[in-house]
């Protein structure tokens, strides 16, 4: 190969190059309402970035690619751990968190409702499968959620109910695994939990669910078709 030969392939490998780029680039753009939801684009949604930014949570947290990595990956933590989920995890820290401790931060109701929201809305971002271990699981097969989810188990995904209980390897361990949960308890059993998880378990740290009559027997009819 000689001088120019060299050259021109360098020369056309870059050009090449350059078009990729340009295209990939005006192909992005082309698609970024559409993959950031950006009609959802709430004054809630704005509100709760701006409470993220005040309490430094990517201090500890990575967020679409940005932040620490002390702290878990908020990037899909709505599919994780629902909205009561997290307030939850935000109010009692101490309960939930192990080595990596994190701090009960002074946020009001309504700074915690606005971070909420907009965490659910980066959760709705397409980020196509990334980071690939924040998934959508279906809580009855561990598996990506598809079309046909039953109202309950989009109800223990929502409610936050993972925060607390492990269901096919995905979840909490401070409550009592539920993968099984059908083959030990009627539905009788599990609505009376559901209700008033005092009157099951005296001893029991669970609170009472925030369920209307509707949400509670979707649950609890999910549950007890868990065996």
């Amino acid at each position: 190969m000689n001088w120019n030969t060299a050259r021109w392939i360098f020369y056309l490998g870059t050009f090449i190059s350059l078009v990729l780029f340009l295209g990939l680039t005006v192909d992005t753009h082309r698609q970024i309402e559409a993959l950031t939801n950006a009609e959802r684009l709430s004054s809630e949604v704005i509100a709760g970035k701006k409470v993220w930014q005040k309490y430094n949570c990517n201090d500890c947290h990575t967020i679409l690619g940005f932040g620490s990595y002390y702290g878990p990956d908020m990037t899909k933590v709505y599919w994780r751990r629902g909205a009561e989920g997290m307030k939850a995890v935000i109010r009692t820290p101490e309960k939930f968190t192990t080595w990596r401790k994190m701090p009960r931060l002074p946020l009001t109701d309504t700074e915690l409702d606005q971070l909420v929201a907009f965490l659910q809305w980066t959760c709705d971002i397409d980020t196509h499968d990334w980071p690939p271990q924040d998934q959508k699981f279906h809580p009855a097969t561990g598996r990506a959620v598809t079309l046909g989810v039953s109202p309950g188990a989009l109800l223990f995904q929502e409610k936050g109910c993972f925060a607390c209980h492990r269901v096919y390897e995905t979840g909490g361990q401070l409550g009592p695994e539920l993968t099984h949960v059908g083959s030990r308890l009627s539905y009788e059993a599990i609505e009376k939990v559901l209700t008033d998880p005092r009157s099951v378990s005296p001893v029991g740290t669970m609170p009472p669910p925030p369920l209307s009559h509707e949400e509670r027997d979707a649950l609890a009819a999910f549950l007890a078709k868990m065996k």
